[in-house]
């Protein structure tokens, strides 16, 4: 038998509580009582994770595997003479193709793990125990905008998020008063890498998640310091002012995430008033902390000031940091395509110290446990002389090395092979997205489920590829 249905007094009896919230909702988001709920608020993670954070060394201009971590003995024994069946359209130059080249550099044998390190690195071979090394990636360009675009954001082109901008979409911010991505570029007055902006743009994803960038010379940020003459109360009733009104134009205008994201930039540069200028005075560190990142080596100095900006950003809750070495260009970075000596000389002197002294600080903090620092670069560089002067090197995206440290990796361990004059990955391919599959697996973040619905498709960082590089793991 069915039951009876209810009265219309039993129904509004029910149903009366209900309503009334319904009706008090309405009136508290008429009135802006209701939150919006805040887009870098920290959420957890899919997995178990092993890193709260990541500082990525981003080797600007393509650094040659062969004279820094992959040691290939058999570049001196075909020193000189063709490489048989080489493509000459591989790297950029095909008119000046020479021999074999062996490396200019001696590799010793470094820590426990016996790693052969290129002399270029007396500071960074110390902590080799630490590392993890990739020496069989490889990507689809030879050019460095699409191989800058493909090594941050997944694919060889712009417009897309940056590796940052998802992880920073994926698990919020550790901070309410500082960025959550932060990013440095080379210091010098040789320029932002190829690409520019795009390499830390938040592309299709509210544009809250872009990287924060701090300029290398003067004020950091803009307006960082309060105003001058203006009582914190005065400046806080004009912030309030300006927040009514932009919620005012938004309700005229939702869905418009650009919008949301200028609201919210108001208010976190509010806060970074009071905090930021204390995480970048880098005169509280102690004399001792100075010397150990090089900041009284002229040569280094630039660096050392990142590298421990960088520390102190991360451990203020700050989820990535990416600073770059090296600028536009040739040798203005990393891109040896003449004098490959001099110039992979000059940048490693310019990052070896300051870079172990990072891990050593992160260490000794406690803070290397969950944070991953990820050397890399956008490809490697060819076996092969570019001819000239003094030879250099041209662009190979058939090979690259790269390195991790930090928060769930084993250390002392090296992953994959190159051929045997570092041509080709040979053994174990890894490809970028396998990287970035690993990196986001080891922050707790599936690289499957992080995922965002842009024009009709659900993208994410590894596109419909990545494997997570699982022999590196802890």
């Amino acid at each position: 038998m069915m039951p009876s249905p209810p009265s219309r007094r039993a129904l509004l009896h029910r149903a009366g509580a209900g309503a009334g919230l319904l009706g008090l909702a309405t009136l508290f988001q008429d009135q802006h009582l209701l939150a919006a709920p805040d887009p870098l608020a920290p959420r957890q993670p899919h997995l178990p994770a092993r890193a709260k954070r990541v500082i990525w060394i981003f080797i600007n201009g393509g650094p040659s595997q062969v004279d820094t971590w992959d040691h290939k003995p058999a570049l001196a024994r075909h020193d000189g003479q063709e490489l048989a069946g080489f493509d000459k359209f591989t790297g950029f130059f095909a008119n000046a193709v020479g021999g074999v080249m062996k490396s200019p550099f001696e590799f010793r044998p470094r820590g426990r793990c016996g790693k052969m390190v290129s002399e270029i690195f007396p500071h960074l071979g110390e902590h080799v125990d630490k590392m993890a090394f990739i020496h069989s990636g490889h990507t689809e360009s030879n050019n460095h905008s699409p191989a800058l675009f493909a090594m941050n954001c997944g694919l060889p082109r712009m417009g897309l998020p940056c590796a940052g901008s998802w992880i920073t979409y994926g698990l919020g911010s550790e901070s309410r008063d500082l960025p959550a991505f932060v990013v440095m570029s080379d210091p010098l007055d040789r320029g932002l890498p190829k690409g520019n902006a795009s390499n830390w743009s938040a592309g299709f994803l509210p544009g809250v998640y872009q990287g924060t960038w701090l300029k290398p010379k003067g004020a950091p940020i803009d307006n960082l310091l309060p105003p001058p003459n203006l009582p914190p109360a005065a400046q806080r009733d004009q912030l309030d002012l300006l927040a009514r009104l932009n919620r005012s134009h938004r309700d005229a205008h939702p869905g418009d995430p650009d919008l949301d994201a200028r609201i919210q930039s108001y208010e976190l540069a509010y806060r970074m008033q009071a905090t930021a200028p204390e995480t970048l005075d880098l005169s509280r560190e102690s004399e001792a902390t100075k010397r150990l990142y090089g900041l009284d080596q002229p040569h280094c100095r630039h660096f050392a000031t990142q590298c421990l900006t960088a520390r102190r950003l991360v451990e203020r809750g700050v989820r990535f940091v990416q600073i770059y070495s090296g600028g536009m260009e040739n040798q203005r970075s990393w891109d040896g395509h003449s004098d490959i000596k001099g110039n992979h000389s000059q940048f490693a002197g310019e990052t070896d110290q300051p870079v172990a002294a990072l891990l050593q600080d992160l260490h000794q903090r406690g803070l290397l446990e969950d944070t991953l620092v990820l050397w890399c670069g956008e490809f490697g560089r060819l076996p092969v002389a570019q001819k000239g002067a003094k030879p250099g090197r041209d662009h190979n995206p058939h090979c690259f090395t790269a390195w991790l440290a930090g928060g769930g990796i084993k250390g002392g361990v090296s992953h994959g092979q190159s051929d045997e004059l570092g041509h080709k990955a040979a053994v174990d391919k890894v490809t970028v997205h396998d990287l970035h599959a690993t990196v986001l697996h080891l922050l707790g973040l599936d690289h499957e489920k992080l995922t965002y619905v842009y024009n009709g498709r659900r993208f994410r960082l590894t596109d419909v590829a990545g494997h997570v590089i699982r022999p590196i793991l802890a």
